[in-house]
């Protein structure tokens, strides 16, 4: 995607939020970065996802924490993505000049076993063309700005050839120091001359001092900068390589900085330019390597594979777990409340990731999932049944914290971390989870008879709690000293958002009983119980049709208890293949939810609502955007409807064709959108780029199939 100008930024008016839009995402696996278009580090937490945050100027525009690299006059910015690649670009730009910052967190080429994963945030800044005056500030904020720190510029040992400082940030858990390397990149140029300072912000509510520098940059000069966790094994005086040594051994200093590299600690190697240039090449290839391996050849390929690209910032390489978005406490609606955490990895979330990109030929990333998953099967809960979610390291305990000392973006309070719906009942997820695991075996690896033990007994749970009601797929929140009290807040009225027989829910429990039906027929595996589960499958296929259909309405309802409140989540229907997308039944449902909310419908401006909070109870209150998720269902919907309909197919092509202007600057989605198509929610969510992949590649193949 070609990179879009962006707006004048002026430095000298008080920088005020970023929209959550405009941010890119950079990540390794592990964790991930959220880079704003005037070149800050928004949000950063290390060295995982769910760890405690360094940066989260996201969320407090003052005392969250940053590290920003900004022009000081007026500027332009444009940023993009390199080709093929999470490597991200943001240019500066005026009159006078034009400067880059590339910022990546690195991997290691494919098949490189040599170098371990260095935990590093690299940032590198060049002049392209003249010179713009820039301005550097590193202002970590410890543990979602709560923990004090000290700051010092102190020499650094591990930088070839030169005297120079470095930053050291220390706090009771954790210690960073930021480093930098300057060179020149053309002849005739002198090497940039760099000067950490220290800054005091606790004015705004710092914790302890930044550091801050002013790069006056020209043609052909560079700096990187670094930072990084400080190494655990510090490097003996001996293994400090200097001229005098050299002189005494008698060996050139290159010589002798050579053979002291090889005995550094593998995490802690001596800072060079070239080391820079190969971790930045092995993270380009390593990103450009994967994307390769796509075997998607249908229309806005360009749109999907970005997408990939962004589903696999969110896969936690040690677990193989996958987290529903790298962010937290971003809001669904400006001023709002609804502000949750999503850095764990969702069942439901984390199957439909799975099933995209085993969708484009990425195995293997099922496999490491399966393995995630099958894990948690073997430490069930005492019912047999499974937690919705799970930490990313396959713990249960996401115990939720609400922040009163962060504003939250925009204002909208409370920051929260944690996640109080883990233990909710959401019997969806068997449904979602169970079509992972029959797709993994029939692409990726199959089931061992143990495993087919283990699912086969998620299955007799399904089958014996198919009539019980639960809260479902936009189940939320509820805080438990608001239930035991008589707290009249807004928590409160989860009460009354009691469990129901949600048709989302008994259309993936159907969908849990016949893909195990389709397992155990397929692989021919035992299966004493399989006339039961039959029996169970046609019983839940005739309820379903029965008390969610509301004949007055001709529409499904949202449960068998409100079959008249309408609710996107029953789009599913022909995406699953519970129903023929050509039923009478759905069709009309369809046609009911393209309606606006006006007339009765969930769709405005071809966005689609989850549902209409003023009919539906879900015990939070507040406004919300449109649900990125339901209009990309809407998409593939129609897109199935349409193979009967012709029309149905041209509004899905314009629906989706729409969508994808709402898509940031660098092809990135949110949760959701605002009337006023700004983008919603935690960013990057990995369950908008899912239900693309989804919906472009079954679009495609369904015009291509009707030329």
């Amino acid at each position: 995607m070609p990179p879009i100008i962006m707006n004048v930024q002026n430095p000298s008016v008080e920088r005020d939020y970023i929209p959550i839009s405009d941010h890119g995402l950079i990540g390794n696996l592990r964790t991930a970065a959220l880079i704003s278009v005037d070149g800050s580090v928004e949000s950063y937490c290390i060295p995982n996802f769910d760890s405690p945050s360094v940066f989260a100027r996201i969320l407090d525009k003052h005392k969250g924490g940053h590290f920003s690299i900004t022009p000081t006059v007026p500027f332009t910015t444009k940023q993009n993505y390199l080709p093929s690649s999470n490597v991200l670009q943001t240019k500066f730009l005026n009159d006078k000049g034009v400067v880059s910052v590339t910022d990546f967190l690195p991997r290691q080429a494919n098949g490189d076993t040599n170098r371990p994963l260095l935990f590093w945030l690299i940032r590198r800044v060049e002049v392209i063309r003249g010179t713009i005056p820039l301005r550097v500030e590193c202002a970590p904020a410890f543990n979602y700005a709560r923990d004090k720190h000290t700051t010092e510029i102190v020499p650094d040992d591990g930088v070839q050839f030169c005297k120079q400082n470095k930053v050291l940030f220390k706090s009771d858990n954790l210690d960073l120091d930021l480093r930098f390397v300057a060179e020149s990149t053309l002849e005739n140029v002198s090497t940039p001359e760099v000067e950490l300072d220290l800054l005091d912000l606790s004015a705004e509510g710092h914790l302890g001092p930044a550091t801050y520098c002013n790069l006056s940059l020209e043609e052909g000069q560079r700096v990187t900068f670094i930072l990084r966790i400080c190494p655990e094994e510090t490097v003996p005086q001996q293994l400090r390589p200097s001229q005098q040594r050299a002189d005494e051994f008698g060996v050139p200093l290159a010589k002798l900085v050579a053979s002291a590299a090889k005995m550094r600690p593998k995490d802690d190697p001596l800072l060079t330019n070239e080391l820079l240039d190969h971790l930045f090449v092995s993270t380009n290839s390593y990103w450009n390597s994967w994307i390769r391996k796509s075997t998607y050849q249908g229309s806005w390929k360009e749109a999907v594979h970005r997408s990939a690209l962004a589903l696999k910032l969110l896969i936690y390489e040690p677990t193989g777990a996958v987290v529903a978005s790298p962010t937290f406490s971003l809001p669904e609606y400006i001023g709002g409340t609804r502000n949750w955490d999503y850095r764990a990895s969702w069942i439901r979330d984390s199957s439909f990731t799975l099933y995209a990109l085993i969708r484009l030929g990425f195995t293997q990333e099922a496999n490491a999932y399966m393995d995630f998953i099958f894990e948690r099967l073997k430490n069930k809960n005492p019912d047999g049944s499974l937690q919705i979610m799970y930490t990313i390291h396959g713990g249960k305990d996401l115990e939720e914290i609400e922040f009163n000392h962060l504003d939250g973006h925009k204002g909208s309070k409370p920051v929260r971390i944690g996640n109080g719906a883990a233990d909710h009942v959401q019997l969806d997820i068997y449904g979602e989870l169970m079509d992972c695991i029959y797709l993994g075996q029939k692409f990726g690896r199959p089931l061992s008879y143990d495993t087919w033990v283990l699912v086969r007994e998620l299955v007799d749970f399904v089958v014996a709690n198919y009539k019980e009601p639960d809260l479902s797929i936009w189940s939320v929140r509820v805080r438990k000293k608001c239930v035991k009290s008589k707290c009249l807040c807004e928590y409160r009225r989860e009460v009354r958002g009691k469990k129901r027989h949600f048709t989302y829910s008994k259309i993936m429990l159907w969908v849990a009983i016949d893909r195990g039906l389709r397992l155990a027929e397929k692989r021919s595996m035992p299966c004493p119980r399989r006339n039961e589960w039959l029996a169970a499958r046609d019983d839940l296929y005739e309820e379903i049709m029965h008390k969610a259909w509301n004949p007055t309405l001709q529409v499904f309802g949202q449960s068998y208890e409100e079959t008249d409140v309408l609710d996107s989540s029953v789009l599913i229907m022909p995406l699953v293949f519970f129903m023929t997308p050509s039923d009478p039944r759905f069709v009309s449902t369809l046609k009911q939810i393209m309606k606006t909310p006006e007339r009765g419908g969930l769709t405005s401006n071809n966005l689609v609502y989850r549902y209409d909070v003023n009919k539906s109870d879900d015990g939070v209150g507040g406004e919300e955007g449109t649900f990125c998720l339901c209009t990309l269902w809407c998409v593939e919907a129609l897109t199935r409807a349409g193979e009967f309909e012709r029309p149905l197919l041209q509004q899905a092509t314009t629906m989706f064709e729409e969508f994808l202007l709402y898509s940031n600057h660098v092809g990135l989605c949110t949760e959701e959108i605002s009337e006023a198509g700004d983008g919603l929610g935690n960013a990057v969510q990995g369950f908008t780029h899912v239900t693309l992949i989804s919906a472009a590649y079954n679009l495609s193949r369904t015009l291509a199939a009707m030329k």
